[in-house]
């Protein structure tokens, strides 16, 4: 069967608590359960503040270990997506795709490879050589750099994909992510992959490209704490309160969430700078 594109409505909705993730995603899914809706396909990116969560598949969590993961500053969340206990943090992107399958193919398992397909390409565009294995997921070598867990109902997707970019790995070292024993997470690359230049990348494939094949192409819209700076020279440049990166080395410094602050934050290279002088977009 020939996928056709179908057209697919790109959000960034930036730093974002779980739970108000959650709400978003719902307020998508009961658009397109709307009989007299015409919701368009939309793929929701954003990275989360530091959370825990768990899915249908994991027995009932002790609640002992439950505040204790609270206590390490983390929010904690039992969810109805596929899938065991993982992390959600700064420098990680998450992909939240509210779609409806009937547009694609109503396949549960082919939409789950076409995420693990998509990320393995991306990764290969940064010079990662990525790779399935028998569990859900990708993995760089022995170690998971993406987690994927997903909700379908009356063939309508929620939840989604993990990927770590320059995530802080030893929130990991908590749990045991996805149940697996002794699995490891990756994340790209010392120095870091530039978050912004991955997240670009995905939003332009989506918007351009839809998902499947050829036709229609999407639109991306750019809203809540992440929209396009530009360097003057037509370059998109755009920084995150917290994980700070660059798609131009002469991007400026600026701020997109409406607040400046003093302080050092990470550049693209890795290295340590001065925001003192960001200016507020």
């Amino acid at each position: 069967m020939t996928v056709g594109k179908v057209a697919v409505n790109v959000v960034h909705l930036g730093r974002i608590s779980y739970h108000s993730a959650l709400k978003v995603q719902q307020q998508h899914i009961k658009q397109h359960l709307d009989s007299s809706s015409t919701s368009p396909n939309t793929l929701l990116l954003c990275e989360h503040k530091p959370v825990y969560t768990i899915g249908i598949r994991q027995a009932p969590y002790p609640p002992e270990e439950e505040q204790r993961l609270k206590a390490l500053g983390a929010d904690f969340f039992r969810t109805n997506r596929g899938g065991l206990i993982t992390f959600h943090g700064p420098g990680q992107l998450v992909c939240y795709p509210v779609i409806n399958l009937g547009c694609f193919k109503k396949s549960v398992r082919w939409y789950v490879c076409e995420l693990e397909r998509t990320v393995i390409k991306m990764c290969s565009k940064f010079g990662i050589k990525a790779s399935t294995s028998p569990d859900t997921g990708v993995w760089v070598g022995n170690n998971k750099i993406c987690a994927i867990g997903i909700h379908c109902g009356r063939y309508i997707t929620s939840h989604g994909l993990a990927l770590n970019c320059n995530t802080d790995m030893s929130w990991f070292d908590n749990i045991v992510p996805c149940g697996i024993v002794g699995e490891r997470s990756a994340v790209f690359q010392e120095p870091f992959l530039p978050w912004c230049a991955v997240i670009q990348h995905v939003s332009t494939k989506a918007a351009n490209h839809g998902i499947g094949g050829s036709g229609r192409a999407g639109s991306c819209n750019w809203t809540g704490a992440y929209r396009p700076i530009t360097d003057g020279q037509g370059r998109t440049a755009c920084r995150s309160k917290w994980s700070a990166c660059c798609v131009s080395i002469q991007a400026q410094c600026s701020w997109v969430n409406g607040k400046k602050e003093r302080g050092q934050v990470l550049d693209c290279s890795g290295k340590m700078e001065d925001t003192s002088a960001c200016s507020v977009k």
